[in-house]
């Protein structure tokens, strides 16, 4: 089995190196001054180079909003603040909720936020066709899965007239942070990222060590594995984790429509059932690749419901599964950005080889995993334009990490994984899902205003319930 990985890792092995690493010349201080906007945001706009290749070129602007310090007096400088995404993060910060879960931070910074190049209000890209998106996105053959990215291809075809969207990757977008960081007046950056924001900081990291101040990342996305493999693996490996908690739940509640019964068995027998014949139920059938699709276990909340799907479509109703699930529209500008930094195969073949080597590791679900990235990414263009590289961290101050160990969108492993290279750095085991800062953990909280302040890292037997 692990010569099976070996082959499928190293054909599926992602690009390792993206020439012109090196950071650009420092131009003239920027100029930056902030005005109020409302909702208690202070608004201003940077003007920065289309492509930083080539910073003589084309232009776009950069738009950051503030939320200043409560006590002026007290302030202790500037906190850049990424919530993740990749997607616009001003619009999130206009709701009192957004701004309820930094009010901590306020103490001792003023908090700034900014839309990454490309997202609403910082020169916003708009595409003429939808992006599209398929519910059902474990696509079970070829002619779905082409018809798919024939689509795909064609909604980045439409972005494509707009010189930005080929320069969205996280290259691009840490050197907007030194921009930032130089037209703040800061002599150092403090930096907090969140999920998708981990890739920025572990870039601004690499290219602009010495600018680095205090550096908080939470729920990582790792982009320092080249092998795609590698990398799927720890993600599937924490989706099967979750199906298996799920199960271990409805052993303990007698709420859950399947108490008493071995949960794992009934899902592997409904998945075979599935595959000779469809389960009907709502009017139509439902196959093995829709389960798999459709398996809600994510959420905790979400449990009681999904059991009780369950149990009806083992006693053969299907109809709580019939539905496809609905998600919140597609700004595309998201994919056009993370397609750019972590590409994917686009062959429906090569999908597929990824698939059979994660069943080796996650059978029953985290398979799927496969398939994610394959709808977002496939024949798109610029797909791949800064992918995963094995960075060089020189000159760095310590680093805070931290990851939730139920997280199966960031796994853990991504987090230990980056921490490791980072010279100094301390990685929080925290118990918890994706988040953890914004999501309120006090424990990580405790620790993460500590360190920000003081530059205090927690002990390394350090861990959070």
């Amino acid at each position: 089995m692990r010569k099976i990985l070996k082959v499928v890792a190293g054909v599926l092995c992602l690009a390792t190196v993206f020439g012109g690493m090196a950071s650009t010349p420092a131009a003239a201080t920027p100029n930056l001054s902030f005005s109020d906007c409302g909702d208690g945001l202070q608004c201003g706009e940077l003007s920065v180079p289309v492509d930083w290749d080539r910073p003589g070129g084309a232009r776009s602007t950069l738009a950051l909003a503030k939320l200043p310090a409560l006590d002026a007096a007290r302030k202790r400088g500037v906190l850049l603040v990424n919530l993740g995404g990749p997607q616009a993060q001003i619009s999130a910060f206009r709701l009192p909720v957004f701004q309820g879960k930094v009010a901590e931070l306020r103490q001792w910074f003023d908090v700034v936020i900014f839309d990454p190049r490309g997202f609403e209000a910082s020169g916003g890209i708009s595409c003429p066709l939808p992006a599209p998106a398929e519910a059902d996105y474990v696509f079970p053959d070829q002619a779905s899965f082409d018809a798919h990215a024939k689509q795909n291809d064609r909604f980045g075809r439409s972005c494509a007239e707009d010189p930005l969207a080929g320069n969205l990757n996280a290259r691009q977008v840490a050197h907007d942070l030194e921009t930032v960081r130089t037209a703040l007046g800061e002599r150092k950056l403090n930096y907090f990222g969140n999920s998708y924001g981990t890739v920025y900081g572990q870039v601004y990291a690499e290219l602009f060590p010495r600018r680095v101040g205090r550096m908080y990342l939470d729920s990582v996305m790792d982009h320092t594995n080249p092998s795609l493999h590698d990398w799927l693996a720890h993600r599937a490996r924490a989706t099967e984790d979750t199906l298996h908690r799920f199960a271990a739940w409805c052993t303990r509640d007698a709420g859950c429509a399947l108490h008493g019964q071995d949960v794992l068995s009934i899902w592997d027998e409904l998945v075979a059932r599935a595959e000779q014949q469809p389960i009907p139920g709502g009017g139509t059938t439902v196959s093995a690749t829709q389960l798999v699709a459709r398996a809600d276990v994510r959420s905790e909340q979400r449990w009681p419901a999904f059991a009780t799907a369950l149990a009806e479509a083992y006693a053969g109703d299907a109809t709580k599964l019939a539905v496809k699930p609905t998600f919140p529209p597609d700004p595309g500008v998201m994919r056009l950005a993370m397609c750019a930094d972590f590409p994917y195969p686009d062959d429906y073949r090569a999908v597929k080889a990824v698939e059979n080597a994660l069943r080796t590791v996650a059978p029953r679900l985290g398979w799927r995993q496969a398939w994610i990235f394959a709808m977002n990414c496939s024949r798109l263009p610029d797909n791949g334009t800064f992918p995963p590289y094995r960075p060089h961290f020189r000159g760095l101050p310590p680093i805070l990490v931290a990851n939730g160990e139920q997280d199966d969108n960031t796994p853990p492993e991504w987090g230990r994984h980056l921490a490791a290279q980072l010279p100094g750095a301390r990685y929080l085991t925290a118990n918890g899902d994706h988040a953890l800062y914004l999501d309120g953990n006090p424990c990580v909280r405790a620790h993460t205003h500590r360190y920000l302040t003081t530059g205090q890292l927690p002990p390394s037997t350090a861990s959070c319930a």
